[in-house]
């Protein structure tokens, strides 16, 4: 079994035709995401690629108490953002859920969002029940409980089906804390998140000692940023997304950048 991740690309009204290597769209395709297919070791968590070129829906996702096996919790690290990108997360101040359905139904749920200009190494961790939208011209490394339960609020008119009776049962009309917005640099060990659902964590070469005992010695996924990896005797390059049996099983580029993330389950 090859330790490299199969991908599925993923058409999108607002992706973008032309992307970046080492991805490469169909012709006269708009491919907006690139999932690395779950093993089934790690099927708890779906790592993904996402490219932008107009705004996606405002949206939420339930949490794993409001809907059992299907709940989302997420978090994005931004590798590119064209002048003016911006990120939707949370209210500009508390809305009540009154306010917040008639702002859905007439489209101005979108400015009551904070908008938050962002640029390479920008990393959200995303709860469940919280209203969010990515803005156009971001690319990110999305990791998240692996559920494809959306539910839109509002979609700039586009022809797609919206929930607003699902969205308005889960969403909270709360601000974003502050606290769940990091600036990674590029070249530095950093832990990203440490639960509840999963971790995750940028490292610079080798892992660290404490990093190896909160991976232990369970199956993880490896991402490599800048330079490679290796798992056993396969190449992990910038673009993919390796499953390893182990940390110990991983070679890291003494020069790169690699990202590994874990169910805190698995």
């Amino acid at each position: 079994m090859s330790a490299n991740l199969p991908i599925r690309q993923v058409a999108k009204p607002w992706g973008r035709d032309v992307l970046p290597q080492p991805f490469e769209a169909p012709p006269g395709e708009r491919i907006g995401e690139i999932w690395f297919e779950p093993p089934q070791q790690l099927d708890e968590l779906l790592v993904k690629y996402i490219f932008t070129t107009e705004k996606l829906s405002v949206q939420v996702h339930p949490s794993e108490q409001q809907l059992p096996g299907h709940g989302k919790e997420e978090c994005w690290l931004v590798i590119d953002a064209q002048p003016g990108a911006e990120l939707g997360i949370g209210f500009r101040e508390p809305i009540s859920a009154e306010a917040m359905r008639a702002a859905a139904l007439d489209g101005s749920i979108e400015d009551l969002l904070v908008w938050r200009p962002v640029h390479p190494g920008d990393f959200f961790y995303i709860p469940a029940n919280t209203v969010h939208a990515i803005g156009a011209g971001v690319s990110l490394i999305e990791v998240q409980q692996n559920s494809d339960v959306t539910y839109r609020l509002y979609d700039y008119g586009r022809p797609r089906e919206l929930h607003l009776e699902e969205g308005m049962g889960v969403a909270k009309g709360t601000v974003y804390p502050a606290d769940l917005h990091l600036r990674v640099p590029d070249r530095d060990d950093v832990q990203l998140v440490e639960g509840p659902w999963f971790r995750f964590d940028q490292l610079q070469g080798l892992p660290t000692e404490d990093v190896a005992m909160r991976y232990a010695r369970k199956p993880l996924l490896v991402i490599p940023r800048m330079g490679s990896a290796r798992i056993g005797n396969e190449e992990i390059q910038p673009g993919g997304c390796g499953l390893a049996a182990e940390l110990g099983h991983v070679a890291f580029d003494p020069g790169g950048t690699c990202l590994i993330a874990q169910p805190c389950a698995s």
